[in-house]
C-alpha cells in the first residue's frame, strides 16, 4: 500500500509531464489501496476494538473472512466516504456561491475600490485581506473567493500564479487561529482540546510571522505597476455585466447575499451542531431562491449566464474528484493502521512534543493534514489538569494541541498538494506542482519555521515570566 501510494503520489506531482489529470491515478489510488486493504483485512482487524464491538452486534458465526468483509463495506468505507462527502459538499456549495456571485459582476464592488496599481501594495492588500477572512469563513472558501477576485486584476496567468500562491500561504496561516478557520482546528475545537479563547491569542502571532516572512520575500520579486497589458482585457465582456438586469445594486446584493451565506456557516454550525455542508446547502438553497425569483421578474433566459443551473455547469468537478479520491485513498492507509505506526514512531524515537509536531506539519504538506491530526489525538490522549500537573502540555489549550494546530495548518503549504487552498488554487489556476516546489515551497517553508520559532519562544520564556 505504501509503494503505491508513492506510486500515485509521484503521479499527481508530475501530473503536467505525464499529460494526465491529477484526478485519475487519485481515483485508480482509492480503488487499488481499498482493494489492497480488504485483501488483507483479515490479518489486521481481529486485534482492533472497533472491530470486536463490531461483531459482539452480530451472530457469531466461525466465518472470520465474511465478518472483515462485513465490517470493512458496511462501517469502515461508509464512515470515511461519509467524512469525506461532507468536505465535498461543502467544496461544491462554496464554490457554486463563488461562482454565483461571479457571474453577476459581484466581484467589481470589491475590485472596483481597489485603486493601486502597485504591484507589491496589490501583494499586500490581498495578502492580508485573506489572512483575515480565512479566519472568520475557513482557508479554503477564502482562497476560491480571492482567486476569484485576483482574476479581475490581473491577466497575466503566470503573475498571477505568485499572488495565488501567497494567497494560500495567508490564507492556510489565516486558518490555523481561528477554531473555525481549518478543517484541523475544527476538529481540535470539537474534540476540546482547543478553545477559542485558547487557540486565538496563542497562535495569531505565530501564524501572523508565518505570513509576513513569505511576504517580505515575495515582494521582492515584484516591481514597479500595473500596466495595461497586465489588466484583464474588457473586450471580451461577459454576458452578466451586459445585461440590463444586473445592476450594479443587483451586483452588490448578490455578494452580499453570497458572503452571508458563508458567514453564516459557522454561526449555523455552533447553534445547530450540524456539518458545516449543511449550513452552505442552506445557503445555496436561499441564493437559489432569490436568484430564480430575480430572473422571474426580469424574463431572464434559462441559458443565461447569471442562472444557477449555469453556473453548476461551470463547477470544475475533475477537482472535486481529486479531492474524493485522494482523501479516501489517505483514509485506506488510516484503517490498513499505517498512520497510526508512524505516529507511533515518532512518539518512540523523538519524544519531544516541538519537533514532534514540526515533523507533523511537513508530513501534512505531503499527506492530507486531516487524518494526520486524527491519529495525533488517538495517539495522544487528554490529560485533566491537576496540581500535581498543572501545565501537562496535553490539557485544553495545552502546548501539543495549540502547536498541533498551528503546524498542521501552516504547514500544509510547504507544498501545493499539502492544502485544500493549494488544490483548489492548483485546479483553478493550473498552477503545476513543480513550479510551486520551485518558487513557492522555500518561502512557505521559512515563514513556517519562523513562525514555530515565535510559538516556541513564546511557550518556553515569554509565558512562564509571566506566570
Amino acid at each position: 500500500m505504501v509503494v503505491l501510494f508513492l506510486i500515485g503520489y509521484t503521479c499527481i506531482a508530475m501530473e503536467h509531464k505525464i499529460g494526465v489529470n491529477k484526478a485519475a491515478p487519485a481515483l485508480l489510488l482509492c480503488a487499488l489501496l481499498w482493494t489492497c486493504y480488504i485483501i488483507d483485512a483479515p490479518n489486521i482487524l481481529p486485534s482492533q476494538e472497533q472491530f470486536q464491538a463490531f461483531l459482539n452486534g452480530l451472530m457469531q458465526t466461525s466465518d472470520t473472512h465474511s465478518q472483515v468483509v462485513s465490517y470493512v463495506t458496511q462501517v469502515q468505507i461508509i464512515e470515511h466516504l461519509g467524512d469525506v462527502a461532507s468536505t465535498l459538499f461543502f467544496l461544491m456549495g462554496a464554490m457554486t456561491i463563488v461562482e454565483l456571485i461571479d457571474a453577476h459582476s459581484g466581484f467589481a464592488v470589491i475590485t472596483d475600490r481597489i485603486t493601486t496599481r502597485s504591484k507589491r501594495k496589490l501583494l499586500w492588500m490581498l495578502s492580508v485581506l485573506t489572512f483575515i477572512m480565512s479566519a472568520v469563513l475557513d482557508n479554503l472558501t477564502t482562497t476560491i473567493v480571492m482567486v476569484m477576485l485576483l482574476r479581475k486584476l490581473i491577466a497575466n496567468a503566470h503573475e498571477r500564479w505568485l499572488y495565488a500562491c501567497i494567497i494560500v500561504i495567508a490564507a492556510n496561516a489565516g486558518g490555523a487561529f481561528s477554531p473555525i478557520g481549518d478543517v484541523t482546528t475544527i476538529m481540535l475545537w470539537v474534540r476540546g482540546n482547543i478553545s477559542s479563547s485558547g487557540v486565538i491569542p496563542n497562535l495569531l502571532l505565530p501564524s501572523a510571522v508565518a505570513l509576513l516572512v513569505p511576504l517580505l520575500i515575495a515582494q521582492r520579486f515584484l516591481k514597479g505597476e500595473l500596466t495595461a497589458a497586465d489588466m484583464p482585457a474588457h473586450e471580451d465582456v461577459k454576458e452578466a455585466e451586459t445585461s440590463t438586469h444586473v445592476t450594479p445594486a443587483i451586483s452588490k446584493q448578490i455578494l452580499i447575499l453570497g458572503v452571508g451565506a458563508l458567514v453564516f456557516v459557522p454561526i449555523f454550525k455552533s447553534i445547530t451542531h450540524l456539518p458545516p455542508f449543511v449550513g452552505i446547502l442552506l445557503g445555496l438553497g436561499v441564493l437559489w431562491v432569490y436568484t430564480e425569483r430575480l430572473h422571474r421578474k426580469y424574463s431572464v433566459s434559462d441559458s443565461s449566464r447569471t442562472t444557477i443551473t449555469n453556473v453548476l455547469s461551470r463547477i470544475d468537478f475533475s477537482t472535486i474528484l481529486f479531492f474524493l479520491g485522494i482523501l479516501m485513498a489517505v483514509a485506506a492507509l488510516q484503517c490498513a493502521g499505517l498512520l497510526g505506526k508512524l505516529a507511533m514512531v515518532l512518539d518512540e524515537q523523538v519524544g519531544n512534543i516541538y519537533v514532534i509536531n514540526i515533523i507533523i506539519g511537513v508530513l501534512s504538506s505531503i499527506v492530507d493534514n486531516v487524518p494526520l491530526v486524527a491519529g495525533a489525538m488517538g495517539m495522544y490522549e487528554m490529560a485533566v489538569p491537576d496540581a500535581l500537573d498543572a501545565v501537562s502540555p496535553y490539557v485544553c489549550d495545552g502546548t501539543f494541541w495549540l502547536f498541533l494546530a498551528y503546524c498542521a495548518g501552516v504547514g500544509g503549504s510547504i507544498l501545493i498538494i499539502g492544502s485544500a487552498a493549494g488544490v483548489v488554487v492548483m485546479g483553478l489556476e493550473k498552477v503545476n506542482f513543480v513550479w510551486y516546489l520551485k518558487y513557492i515551497t522555500l518561502l512557505a517553508l521559512s515563514g513556517y519555521l519562523a513562525g514555530a520559532g515565535v510559538f516556541i519562544l513564546q511557550e518556553e520564556v515569554i509565558l512562564p515570566l509571566l506566570r
